[in-house]
């Protein structure tokens, strides 16, 4: 069969009849696809207890999800917790010198393995986010909560904590009352897709956003009782689409909207207005990210297909005689992708690194770092129309979400209507 070896860009190129993709599996150093029995559009990575920087192989992955199953099958919606092991790195091929080092290899190249432990949920996964939190014992586990937004507004809070724990010791059983929601909260009139835990709060505090652009605050006790505030944050003219806590004040949070723009709260007004409001797009500001590196910066991405990095310092607070929205300039700006923006992360150790999910089945790292007029950055193999800051491109069909690993350098999860893909490229 012949191959054409040329970059194919979706958005740009397009694939002739009898055509198809395929990887440049060079370019990987792990890649696993796996698929579910509904669409999970939405998914969290779970720490886990094997260590930091790990880079051995073959890798292991925890990480929680939401299914999206047909309306007539709503009653098959569920929470998954899953355990992803035996992920191997890319097979080289190897020459006959290398054959006394068959069987150190052996584990290397483990079959991947898919374990779930299955949550009833009454309605199909908006959005979904875990946070993990010390135990209380050196005999214990961390404890586990997730928040799942769902489509009948409802944002269920539950520990999978005992779930987690099953996957790696025999003979455990999962009672019914274990996959009980502690929680379920139902201060959200519309439904939301917005949801983010503070990674500041020891005892939980939760914040959610719905369509009709309110932002409620809900925070966890020692009781293990889960509490909304009465009166939610609003200031937004249309949905909250994406919510993030400050990785180093734990009173403030960002907020993006369908209406545009970005907006900046401190939980402590008793206005409940925003404190900043910024117009970062002339369309749905869909999804933000907050660096936890350098804490002044956050990326927004668009329903127009631009993305964008900006200083927070260069923005001017609200105040009751100028509450308009301002218009800064973006430090860095991109507008490579031709769809929507469907989700955005900062590397979780380098600053300079970003993963971006979009519309046209794309998911591409970015290096900041690159300088526009760096002459050796301006070679992109011939590629036209590609940016010098532009590391990798990843094809999945309409990926949704996509997430770093903590805990694995490099390594990329993300979901779409084929499934999960996991990989690891040999840029980052």
């Amino acid at each position: 069969m012949d191959m054409d070896q040329r970059t194919f860009i979706p958005g740009r190129d397009k694939l002739a009849a009898g055509e198809s993709l395929s990887p440049d599996t060079s370019t990987y150093e792990m890649l696993h696809n796996l698929s579910t029995t509904w669409p999970c559009l939405s998914f969290d990575i779970v720490p886990d207890q094997l260590g930091d920087n790990r880079k051995a192989y073959p890798a292991t992955v925890y990480a929680v999800a939401g299914t999206q199953a047909e309306s007539r099958k709503a009653s098959q919606n569920e929470l998954m917790v899953m355990k992803l092991s035996g992920l191997s790195r890319m097979d080289r091929g190897k020459g006959d010198e290398d054959s006394e080092d068959d069987d150190e290899d052996d584990d290397e190249n483990a079959d991947p393995i898919f374990e779930t432990k299955s949550i009833p949920l009454p309605s199909t996964t908006n959005r979904i986010r875990a946070r993990q939190y010390p135990p209380q014992s050196s005999s214990k586990p961390p404890t586990t909560f997730t928040a799942t937004m769902l489509e009948n507004s409802d944002v269920l809070i539950h520990d999978v904590t005992p779930h987690l724990t099953s996957f790696d010791t025999p003979g455990t059983m999962i009672t019914p009352q274990q996959s009980k929601p502690l929680a379920t909260l139902k201060m959200h009139s519309t439904e939301g897709y917005a949801v983010d835990w503070s990674p500041l709060v020891p005892q939980g505090k939760l914040l959610t956003g719905d369509n009709d652009g309110k932002i409620f605050v809900t925070l966890g006790t020692e009781g293990g009782k889960w509490t909304p505030e009465n009166r939610p944050f609003t200031g937004h003219q249309s949905s909250v689409e994406d919510l993030q806590w400050s990785p180093n004040e734990r009173n403030v949070f960002a907020s993006a909207s369908s209406d545009g723009t970005v907006k900046v709260w401190d939980v402590r007004s008793k206005s409940r207005k925003p404190a900043v409001s910024v117009r970062v797009s002339d369309t749905d500001v869909n999804v933000i990210s907050w660096s936890r590196q350098t804490t002044h910066l956050l990326a927004s991405g668009a329903d127009n297909g631009q993305w964008a990095v900006w200083d927070l310092r260069q923005w001017k607070p609200s105040s009751d005689s100028n509450p308009s929205t301002s218009e800064p300039k973006a430090v860095a700006s991109f507008n490579f992708h031709k769809e929507q923006i469907t989700s955005i992360e900062w590397h979780p150790t380098d600053d300079s690194i970003m993963a971006v999910a979009a519309g046209d089945n794309t998911l591409t790292l970015w290096d900041l770092a690159v300088e526009l007029d760096d002459e050796e950055s301006k070679d992109t193999a011939g590629v036209q129309g590609w940016p010098p800051q532009l590391l990798f491109l990843h094809y999945m069909e309409m990926v949704k979400e996509c997430h770093w690993h903590p805990q694995i350098p490099g390594c990329v999860m993300a979901t779409g209507d084929g499934g999960f893909g996991i990989f690891k490229t040999i840029s980052v």
